[in-house]
Formats: C-alpha cells, sequence, structure tokens
C-alpha cells in the first residue's frame, strides 16, 4: 500500500502561505465591480443545491488550467485574463489549492475568499440560485 507523504491539509496550508486571500466584507465591496471576475469552482450540483455569488462564472475546479489557458482547446473567453480573479469553494480549501496553481501559470491578479462560500452565506452576503 502506498503511502502519502503530504496530506491535502498540509497542501493547502502551504498554498494560503503564498497566495493572496480577502475577506468576505472585502469580497462584497468588490462584487459589483467590473475589474473583478468571481469564479466558482465548486460541483455544479454545489450550485444547484446551494445557489452562488452573484455574477460569479461556474468553472469546475478540474477544468479550471484547461478553460483559463488560450493555448488549451477548452479555454473560455468568458475568463478574460485582463481581470483581477475572485476564486472561491464550499470552504476555501479547493479556491487555496486553485489559486496556487494560477500563480504557478503565471497569474498575478487572482485572489480567494476566505472561509468560502459557506461564510459568504453565513455572513447573510446575497446568493443566487440557478433554475434548472
Amino acid at each position: 500500500m502506498q503511502k502519502i507523504i503530504k496530506s491535502s491539509k498540509k497542501l493547502v496550508e502551504e498554498a494560503n502561505s503564498e497566495i493572496k486571500t480577502i475577506t468576505i466584507t472585502k469580497a462584497k465591496d468588490l462584487l459589483d465591480n467590473r475589474n473583478y471576475l468571481f469564479i466558482d469552482i465548486r460541483d455544479y450540483r454545489e450550485l444547484l443545491n446551494e445557489g452562488k455569488i452573484p455574477g460569479a462564472i461556474s468553472c469546475p475546479r478540474g477544468m479550471l488550467e484547461f478553460w483559463i489557458d488560450p493555448e488549451s482547446p477548452y479555454y473560455k473567453k468568458s475568463l478574460d485574463l485582463s481581470k483581477f480573479f475572485i476564486i472561491y469553494c464550499a470552504s476555501a480549501w479547493r479556491s487555496a489549492l486553485a489559486v496556487k496553481t494560477l500563480q504557478d501559470m503565471g497569474l498575478k491578479n487572482v485572489c480567494h475568499i476566505e472561509g468560502g462560500f459557506n461564510k459568504w452565506k453565513k455572513s447573510k452576503a446575497p446568493v443566487e440560485l440557478l433554475r434548472i
């Protein structure tokens, strides 16, 4: 049996030491600023069950690197590289790893939200429900 050398918790801790995190209050202040793009990396089922930050673009975590890369066949123009990206997930674990990866790809204008969508909801911030 293989042994885990580095835990997921350790990976998240290391990522958080190298990336920018913003508070819920700061994120709320930036919600209507067109220079910022909120990107929800949660699974689509999470969005259907809980909603999302209004105006956020859904980009599944497993596709983020491909959708953001203009040289990828999966590139999405909606992920405008001229914007400052605010990444979030449910609890700010996946988003920490995602921001670290984007920084490793060369992006500088990227951060994530402290506490993720769970903290966003607890703060009574606006939530957009998805309609099927």
